[in-house]
C-alpha cells in the first residue's frame, strides 16, 4: 500500500507553544532513571500564518495579544472562513488548553516530565542492587508483584503501608531487593551503587570506601576548608557545650544570664578575630547601617564566590565506590531475573485481581489459553541491541509503503521481525519508497483485529519477536534510508479485562469513561477519559516512549473520528461547520491531540504526525498557535475508496475525470499536506479484495484472456499511480 505527498520541508516546521529543549537521538540508551536539569520556558514570538495582504474576515476579532503571535482563530482567516460560532468555540478551546497546561504544571516540573512517565513507572533496575516497580491503580487497596520468581506469592513482594507504598494519586511503589548469595557479606556502604553494564569499573579496583573518602578529603578540599572534616565535625558544638556547661562555665542560672542575640554575638566575634591572619576560607561580612534587619544583609568576597561556584561536587570520588556487573552477580541473585513471568496483584473492593501492568514493555497476551503475563525484559549487555545507524533526513516528499509484519511473508505463518528485516525491507527500498509504515506492532491479544484493539501500549507484539528484534528492524530500515512510521491507536482501547486496561483496578473509570460513553458504539472498544491528567500522562508518555526507546520517526494517528466525536464518527455529515463544535464533539480529545503534537514536535523536531480522520476536522494540519491541531499530514481516505469504486462498478472509458480531480485535490488549501493512498488496509485486510486482486484476480485463471487482463491491469495500475503523482505536481505548481 503506498502513498505520496508533495509537502515542502517548510510545511514540517510547525509552530509550537511549549518551548522545551530538544532530545537528541542518543538521549536514552538504557531504561534507567536520569536526572535532568530544570527546563526554563523562555518567551518566544511567533509569526501569524495569515497570508500577506489578506485582511481577516469582518466577523473575526484580532488577537488580544498580537505580539505573542498566538491567534486561536488564525487559520480561519487563512482560509477565508467566516463562522462566528466556530470562531467562538476555538477561542473557548484555547482557554481550556491554557487551563489544562496550568493543571499539568502543578503536578509536573515541565511538559517533558509529563511525557516521560516510562522513566519511573513500570519495572526498572535501580543502581542500589534492587528493582523498583510503580503502577497507577487508584481503586486498589493493596498492591504486590507476583510471578514465577516468587511462586506467584501475593505477600512476598508488596507495597509498604502508608505513603511509603502509595501516594494520594493512586500510584503504588514496590521494591524488589536482590538476594544476597550464601557466604557473601553485605555491602560496607548502605548506599552501595552498581554498574550493571560494565564488568569492571573503578569500583572493582579493590580500593576500600574508607580509602576513597580519605582521598577525596585530601585532594578535593583546600587548606582551611577541610578543618571540620579532618578534625572533629562536632568541634563547634563541643566548644559551645563546654562554654556553657564546662567547669569554667556559669554555675547558676543567674551566672548563665540571657543568651545574646545573633547581632551581638556577631559583633563580639568580629572584635575577637580582627587580628586573625588571612585565611583560605570564604570571606563573608554583614552590612549594618543601624537599620532593622541589617543583620540579615550578608555580603561575600567576589573572589571567594567565584571560587566556590567553580568547584564541582566530588561526584568522581563517589563513582569510584561503584562496582561492576561481575561484582553484582558474584554477590547477589537478581530479585527478578531476565525473562521472568509476572503480573501485578491488586486487592480491590470487588476482590483480588491479577493484571498485566499497564506500563509493561514485553507481554505474552495469550499464554496458550491461560491468562497472559508480562515478561521482565532486562537482557545482559551482550544481548542488548546496539544502534548502528543515524536517522535519515526527512524527505521533501513522502513515498510510504504500508505493511503488516505478521502477514508480509509468502508462507502461511506469522512472519517475524527478523524475517521482515531481511526479506521485506530490501524490497521496499528497491521499489523506490523512502518510508515504511507499520501496522499492528503494538501488543494486542486478538490477532484477527490486525493490531487495532491494543491491549498493552508500551509493548511490541511478542508474536513477531523480542524488543531487540524490533530495534534491529528500525535500525536496518534507517541504514537503508527509510523512515519508520507506526500506526498508533489512542482513539480507543481493547475491552479485554484480563490483558488490557478495562477495569484495570476493579473500577470502571480508571482509564475510561463510565456508562455508554466509555464504550464504542459499534466496535465494543473502550473510550479513553482524556480530561484525566493521569490518562494524559499515560498516553503522552506512550508516544514519547516509542520515539526514545525504538527511534521511530512518526505516527499515524488511527481513526481520529472515534475520539473526536461522542458518536464515534458514525453520523451523517452535511458539511455544516456546526457539526465540528456541537454537543457531540469531545473537547478533551481535541486538547489531547493538540498537546500530543506540541510536545512531540518540541521534544523531537523531526517527528512526523499524520491524522487519519474521515471527517477532515478543520485545522488538522494547521499550527496550534493558529487554532489548528498541529499535524504534519492528513490522509485523504476518499481517494482509495474512489479507485475501488471505479474499478468494480464503472467501465474504464466512463471514469469521471472531474470526480477524480475533485477527490485528489479538491480540499482547498491543504493539498500540500495530504497523503494519497493507492489502496488501504481496509481493502486487503478487513475482508475486502486488494487492488491487485481487483485488477488481475478475477480473470487470471482463464488462460485465453490472461494476457489481455495483465495488460489492462498493469495499465490501470500505472494510471492510478500517475494520478496520485499528478495531483501532487498539480498542487506544487498551483491551480
Amino acid at each position: 500500500m503506498t502513498s505520496s505527498s508533495s509537502s515542502s520541508s517548510s510545511s514540517l516546521s510547525l509552530l509550537t507553544q511549549i518551548p522545551l529543549p530538544s532530545i537528541p537521538d542518543s538521549h536514552v540508551t538504557h531504561r534507567s532513571i536520569t536526572f535532568r536539569p530544570t527546563i526554563v520556558f523562555p518567551t518566544k514570538k511567533w509569526r501569524c500564518s495569515v497570508s500577506p495582504g489578506q485582511p481577516p474576515p469582518p466577523n473575526h476579532r484580532k488577537s488580544k495579544n498580537p505580539e505573542s503571535g498566538i491567534d486561536p482563530v488564525g487559520f480561519l482567516s487563512k482560509f477565508g472562513i467566516s463562522h462566528k460560532g466556530f470562531a467562538l468555540y476555538l477561542r473557548e478551546r484555547y482557554k481550556s488548553l491554557k487551563d489544562l497546561k496550568d493543571e499539568i504544571l502543578k503536578r509536573h516540573i515541565d511538559f517533558r516530565d509529563m511525557a516521560s512517565g516510562f522513566e519511573l513507572l513500570g519495572m526498572h533496575r535501580h543502581v542500589q542492587h534492587r528493582v523498583d516497580f510503580m503502577e497507577w491503580a487508584p481503586g486498589a487497596r493493596y498492591c504486590a508483584i507476583v510471578g514465577d520468581f516468587n511462586d506467584w506469592s501475593p505477600t512476598e513482594n508488596s507495597a509498604r503501608e502508608g505513603h511509603f507504598g502509595h501516594d494520594d494519586y493512586g500510584y503504588w511503589f514496590v521494591i524488589l531487593e536482590d538476594k544476597l548469595r550464601e557466604g557473601e557479606e553485605p555491602d560496607e556502604l548502605y548506599f552501595q551503587q552498581y554498574n550493571y553494564i560494565d564488568d569492571y569499573d573503578k569500583g572493582d579496583t579493590g580500593v576500600t570506601a574508607e580509602e576513597v573518602f580519605k582521598k577525596a578529603n585530601d585532594e578535593y578540599w583546600e587548606p582551611g576548608e577541610d578543618r571540620f572534616i579532618k578534625s572533629n565535625r562536632f568541634e563547634i558544638i563541643a566548644k559551645l557545650y563546654e562554654q556553657i556547661f564546662g567547669p569554667n562555665g556559669p554555675q547558676t542560672e543567674e551566672e548563665l544570664e540571657d543568651i545574646p542575640d545573633a547581632q551581638t554575638q556577631y559583633k563580639r566575634w568580629k572584635e575577637e578575630h580582627k587580628d586573625d591572619p588571612p585565611s583560605n576560607l570564604p570571606s563573608y561580612d554583614v552590612i549594618d547601617s543601624g537599620k532593622e534587619y541589617d543583620i540579615f544583609k550578608v555580603i561575600d568576597d567576589p573572589v571567594s564566590r567565584a571560587k566556590f561556584q567553580a568547584k564541582k561536587p566530588p561526584i568522581a570520588y563517589w563513582f569510584e565506590t561503584r562496582k561492576g556487573r561481575k561484582a553484582w552477580l558474584k554477590k547477589y541473585v537478581p530479585a527478578i531475573p531476565h525473562g521472568s513471568k509476572y503480573r501485578v496483584y491488586l486487592n480491590t473492593p470487588n476482590g483480588p485481581l491479577e493484571r498485566i501492568p499497564a506500563w509493561a514493555t514485553y507481554v505474552n497476551p495469550e499464554a496458550d489459553g491461560n491468562q497472559g503475563y508480562a515478561i521482565h525484559w532486562e537482557p545482559p549487555p551482550e544481548s542488548t541491541y546496539t544502534w548502528k545507524h543515524k536517522k535519515p533526513k526527512v524527505p521533501k516528499s513522502l513515498r510510504i509503503y504500508e505493511a503488516h509484519v505478521g502477514i508480509s511473508g509468502s508462507e502461511p505463518k506469522i512472519t517475524s521481525f527478523s524475517e521482515f528485516t531481511e526479506q521485506v525491507l530490501p524490497h521496499v527500498k528497491e521499489a523506490g519508497y523512502n518510508t515504511i509504515q507499520l501496522i499492528g506492532v503494538v501488543e494486542h491479544k486478538d490477532y484477527f483485529t490486525v493490531g487495532y484493539r491494543v491491549t498493552n501500549m508500551f509493548a511490541v507484539s511478542s508474536r513477531y519477536g523480542t524488543p531487540e528484534d524490533f530495534k534491529r528492524l528500525v535500525d536496518e530500515a534507517h541504514g537503508l534510508g527509510l523512515l519508520v512510521f507506526m500506526d498508533i491507536v489512542h482513539s480507543y482501547s481493547a475491552a479485554d479485562e484480563m490483558v488490557g486496561l478495562s477495569l484495570f483496578d476493579g473500577s470502571n473509570d480508571c482509564y475510561f469513561h463510565t456508562g455508554k460513553r466509555g464504550h464504542h458504539k459499534f466496535w465494543g472498544t473502550r473510550m479513553f477519559k482524556y480530561e484525566d491528567l493521569d490518562v494524559l500522562h499515560y498516553l503522552l508518555s506512550n508516544l514519547n516512549w516509542w520515539v526514545v526507546e525504538y527511534h521511530v520517526d512518526g505516527f499515524n494517528f488511527h481513526s481520529l473520528a472515534s475520539m473526536i466525536y461522542t458518536h464515534n464518527g458514525f453520523a451523517s455529515f452535511t458539511g455544516d461547520m456546526e457539526e465540528f463544535y456541537n454537543q457531540y464533539v469531545d473537547r478533551a480529545a481535541l486538547l489531547y491531540l493538540i498537546l500530543a503534537n506540541e510536545i512531540l514536535h518540541t521534544l523531537h523536531p523531526n517527528i512526523i504526525t499524520i491524522a487519519e480522520d474521515a471527517t477532515l476536522y478543520p485545522g488538522l494540519c494547521e499550527p496550534t498557535s493558529q487554532g489548528g491541531l498541529g499535524f504534519d499530514y492528513f490522509v485523504n481516505m476518499r481517494a482509495s475508496e474512489m479507485w475501488l469504486w471505479f474499478l468494480e462498478n464503472v467501465q474504464d472509458s466512463n471514469w469521471s475525470m472531474s470526480k477524480i480531480v475533485e477527490t485528489l485535490v479538491g480540499i482547498s488549501g491543504s493539498s500540500d499536506k495530504m497523503l494519497l493512498y493507492t489502496e488501504n488496509h481496509n481493502q486487503s485486510i478487513s475482508g475486502g479484495r486488494s487492488l491487485a486482486e481487483i485488477l488481475y484476480g478475477s480473470t487470471l485463471e482463464q488462460s485465453s484472456v490472461m494476457n489481455d487482463s495483465l495488460i489492462r491491469g498493469s495499465s490501470l495500475h500505472k494510471i492510478n499511480y500517475l494520478h496520485n503523482w499528478w495531483s501532487c505536481l498539480f498542487e506544487l505548481h498551483g491551480k
